[in-house]
């Protein structure tokens, strides 16, 4: 079984393939007595916002993990929280990301930046002289 650690970095990095902009884990392990990961991400609409909680509850269906939160999102929805207990999930619009600034509230905890591998079309080839 993956650990929390481990969790939190396979879902980082599928929210980054996913075009969520900013991808941030947070370990608040120490800072917290009820979770041990944060994972921030933003999203650019609505759209994009049920497409990221879409990605993450297929990451959990296939690996059997539970997932509390996202069931329905509205179309103004500006924030979505996913828990899954020892990982909790932000997807938030970049307003509502600027406003109660997560990073900074948690700001003892170590944040690792996530940022999604370059897709084949987007690697430039060597440059013949």
């Amino acid at each position: 079984m993956a650990t929390s650690r481990e969790i939190a970095g396979e879902i980082g990095t599928l929210l980054a393939e996913h075009r969520g902009g900013a991808v941030v884990l947070l370990d608040i392990a120490v800072q917290s007595g009820w979770t041990d990961w944060f994972v921030i991400a933003t999203a650019t609409s609505t759209t994009h916002l049920r497409g990221l909680a879409k990605a993450v509850d297929g990451y959990a269906s296939e690996r059997k993990l539970s997932v509390r939160g996202g069931s329905s999102i509205k179309d103004d929805e500006e924030w979505v929280l996913l828990d899954m207990g020892d990982v909790v999930i932000h997807l938030m619009s970049e307003r509502a990301r600027a406003f109660y600034e997560l990073e900074k509230l948690w700001f003892q905890a170590e944040a690792t930046s996530i940022s999604a591998p370059l897709a084949p079309q987007e690697v430039q080839a060597p440059r013949s002289v």
